[in-house]
């Protein structure tokens, strides 16, 4: 459970950079890009949390905003260098998402929530930050869009809950569960996979 502790406070300042550096593209002053980065990094689990009628982890656990603030501080600081980045940046966001998934399935079923709400709340985890990123930046949501993005993480999640279900243990769990959500992302990215759409 510790590595996961440690993954999700990774995830955690990678969302922040993530936000950054969207408000930076904006031309957003530093208020705004810290305030950016801090809702993309919390807003997923933030949001898991109130569902679960429980507080937020960031509100108790201080190690989490220290994550959010460094997040914002590096993609400030080094603003020039991340468009050099952008796969380094996109292998991270997707580990990020995928250990996101796994740790929101995983809270959720901790509070007894049904299978199926347990995988809605994993997928919820990981994207919605994102989506509260995008809409303050007035751009159509990623999740909107034509890219695999929250269907890979219900696949991981879909996966956790079936692999629990039959006894398998926590740690091979949630290595295979992100592993699928990082593969389908990384796929779907590379081959320009994409879900069809509404009408047209």
């Amino acid at each position: 459970m510790e590595f996961i502790y440690y993954i999700d406070l990774l995830g955690t300042m990678v969302f922040a950079i993530s936000g950054a550096m969207a408000a930076r593209r904006h031309n957003i002053d530093i208020f705004g890009a810290a305030f950016t980065g801090f809702v993309t990094a919390i807003g997923g689990g933030s949001l898991r949390d109130i569902f679960l009628n429980t507080r937020p982890v960031w509100v108790d656990d201080g190690a989490y905003l220290l994550a959010i603030l460094t997040g914002v501080v590096v993609a400030i600081a080094f603003r020039n260098i991340w468009g050099k980045l952008a796969r380094t940046l996109f292998l991270f966001d997707a580990l990020g998402i995928g250990f996101f998934t796994v740790v929101g399935v995983q809270k959720s079923l901790e509070f007894e929530s049904n299978s199926i709400a347990a995988v809605v709340l994993g997928m919820f985890s990981a994207v919605m930050g994102g989506v509260t990123r995008d809409t303050l930046m007035n751009e159509t949501p990623l999740i909107f869009r034509k890219e695999i993005y929250a269907t890979a993480c219900l696949s991981g999640a879909v996966l956790f809950v079936v692999l629990d279900n039959f006894g398998v243990g926590y740690n091979v769990n949630a290595l295979l569960s992100v592993s699928t959500v990082v593969i389908i992302r990384i796929v779907a990215v590379k081959y320009r996979l994409s879900l069809p759409i509404v009408g047209g």
